[in-house]
């Protein structure tokens, strides 16, 4: 045990609270207590810390604290707020209390910590009739060394648990990560659209619709009509018949490579008509 003021931020703020109880020898034989070990018993049952403390009598004496809880409502506002800042979850995880945490519970209209020491009720069986005997204190001594092992205490003695806090949590964040997802589907979806109509053809269709966008005006990205296909020759002007040169037929050459250019042509004007024919099957299919 180590009631020392080397401690976590949120358990020196246990302790600071404590010491600021106006009977100090009171509270000097209540640090002796938990430091010779008269605290036989600490436990967390539910909302309240349950205990017990040798005293000057044979048996020990019982008592019990507890603080205000928030209720579901309260918790509901608080883990949504929570959840809104990453870093919160991720300090709590790591059993660390984030140092802005009464940032969270303020923005709701609470406080985690005890703001005096009449906030903290408490009960003990010992005939001594103050509000903070020497056994109730001794037990805060000790709370702040279990606040120190475990922040989550702070969040049980307030009405939740370590258990329930991270499983909202993780819902608030997931159904927040779901939202992003379904978000930026929608902007994906909206680029997309956005994509179509920036690669079809402009209609304009009044000065006031639509603005015509030059530098898009001559992409066109769709299949075009069959009707609207032409086919054109080769910017060169030769064949076939030119790669295989001049038949060597003496003085009949000219007149047979007459005939084959004619019969070249007619085959070439039938091959265009066939393709346009089959373009256009294949688009109506």
């Amino acid at each position: 045990m180590n009631l020392q003021s080397d401690k976590e931020w949120w358990t020196q703020q246990w302790i600071d609270l404590l010491n600021s109880y106006r009977f100090k020898k009171r509270l000097e034989r209540a640090r002796n207590y938990a430091r010779q070990g008269n605290v036989l018993s600490l436990e967390f049952k539910e909302q309240r810390i349950i205990a017990q403390v040798q005293g000057t009598a044979p048996e020990p004496y019982k008592l019990s604290l507890w603080l205000d809880n928030f209720t579901d409502e309260d918790w509901g506002y608080i883990i949504k707020t929570m959840s809104e800042r990453a870093i919160f979850t991720a300090k709590l995880l790591a059993g660390e209390m984030p140092q802005n945490i009464e940032e969270i519970f303020a923005a709701n209209g609470l406080r985690l910590f005890p703001f005096t020491l009449d906030e903290i009720h408490s009960r003990c069986d010992c005939p001594d009739k103050a509000r903070v005997c020497k056994h109730i204190a001794a037990v805060y001594y000790l709370l702040g060394d279990r606040f120190s092992d475990d922040p989550f205490l702070l969040f049980q003695l307030r009405g939740r648990t370590k258990e329930k806090i991270l499983e909202e949590l993780r819902q608030k964040r997931g159904q927040s990560e779901d939202e992003k997802v379904t978000e930026a589907e929608k902007i994906k979806s909206e680029k997309t659209q956005g994509k179509d109509l920036a690669t079809s053809p402009p209609t304009v269709t009044s000065a006031t619709q639509e603005t015509l966008k030059i530098q898009q005006f001559w992409e066109y990205n769709q299949q075009l009509d069959s009707s609207l296909v032409v086919i054109t020759p080769s910017p060169s002007n030769e064949t076939v018949l030119d790669v295989l040169g001049q038949i060597p037929l003496g003085a009949s050459a000219d007149i047979v490579m007459n005939s084959f250019q004619k019969i070249y042509q007619n085959i070439s004007q039938q091959a265009v008509i066939t393709a346009l024919n089959q373009g256009e099957d294949e688009y109506d299919s």
